[in-house]
């Protein structure tokens, strides 16, 4: 009988499944490694999805996804220096990949108002569902923002504007297909998690929305291993950047490779505002930003979004004194 040569992405998949005695988590070389072939797409569709169904039901370790996301990292811009990379990186990264969130991406209000004070930020995601939901894209759109063709269009729209969004699929488009696997595998993998935790310019302020509050440790876990110099994550609505100024809000963060935990108080308690169906319609998010409309509620999400960038930066020692300042941010805006 001839002999097969075993595949060189097998033993990846014997370490993760080998069964409850004999299986193990990858280590981060190891998912590094694993990563890179996935990237390379030199792995068969089984492998792959043999892979993330693997990964998916036993769950993925931080050590696991901070490899994910080094490899990930290697292929954004392979031709620069950290040097350069340093000269270019925005102060805050901005993930928005919550793709089904029912809630209006009132969050991008908060980052550009930290774009109009100076502060560079780089948001990033994929494109999002329409009906029955409100995706980032068309409200970026309304407000004359369209996404960066490549990372070096994206570098200099925040040189030119402070603010810049890009698709996945503009910058790291081997990962951007993972999310189209979730009808053929009928959930969600990996890539879930770890996308919206790469920070590809690797800024020093890190924000971070998830819809469970167990994945704030995990998140916690990963910017830990990947020395992010400071990072927040709480429950944000719909699993974005965005903090519901109604109720208490727990956050996770890491700064200089201390971790800890702070609970903020409700910022409107008084006020009364159902989430869950509210108009959708993307001309809101122009109408809210230019003041031709007036929603309490949205204007409190706003500022405490933003205080909680501003307390993650370091440019509010307190939280009381980060939500004053976005306040006064807010009312003093450009229209």
């Amino acid at each position: 009988m001839t002999s097969v040569e075993e595949h060189a992405f097998a033993p990846y998949l014997k370490i993760i499944g080998k069964g409850p005695n004999l299986s193990r988590s990858l280590t981060q070389p190891e998912a590094r490694d694993a990563m890179r072939m996935i990237i390379a797409g030199n792995i068969q569709p089984e492998q792959l999805g043999a892979f993330l169904l693997l990964l998916r039901y036993r769950g993925e370790t931080a050590e696991e996804l901070a490899g994910f996301i080094e490899t990930a990292r290697e292929t954004i811009l392979p031709n620069h220096d950290p040097a350069e990379i340093g000269q270019i990186r925005p102060d805050v990264d901005w993930p928005s990949y919550a793709d089904r969130h029912r809630q209006q991406p009132w969050f991008i209000l908060s980052a550009l108002l930290l774009a109009q004070n100076g502060v560079r930020v780089l948001m990033h995601g994929i494109e999002g569902e329409t009906e029955g939901y409100a995706p980032t894209r068309p409200a970026l759109s309304i407000l004359g923002i369209e996404p960066s063709a490549d990372m070096g269009s994206a570098i200099e729209r925040m040189r030119e504007t402070g603010f810049a969004y890009i698709g996945l699929e503009s910058f790291l488009p081997a990962i951007e297909k993972l999310f189209h696997l979730r009808p053929v595998l009928g959930l969600r993998t990996l890539v879930n998690t770890f996308a919206r935790a790469i920070n590809p310019l690797q800024a020093p302020c890190q924000l971070q929305g998830v819809v469970h509050p167990p994945y704030r440790d995990v998140h916690q876990s990963i910017a830990l291993l990947l020395n992010q110099p400071a990072a927040i994550i709480f429950k944000g609505g719909g699993g974005e950047v965005q903090r519901n100024p109604l109720k208490s809000c727990r956050t996770a963060w890491v700064r200089d490779g201390a971790t800890g935990e702070d609970e903020w108080p409700a910022l409107s308690p008084d006020i009364s505002f159902d989430w869950r169906h509210e108009n959708l319609a993307p001309e809101r998010i122009l109408e809210i930003w230019q003041g031709n409309l007036r929603e309490p509620a949205v204007e409190a999400a706003i500022v405490a979004t933003t205080a909680l960038a501003l307390h993650t930066m370091g440019k509010a020692p307190t939280p009381s004194g980060a939500e004053s300042m976005a306040s006064t941010m807010w009312s003093e805006r450009s229209v």
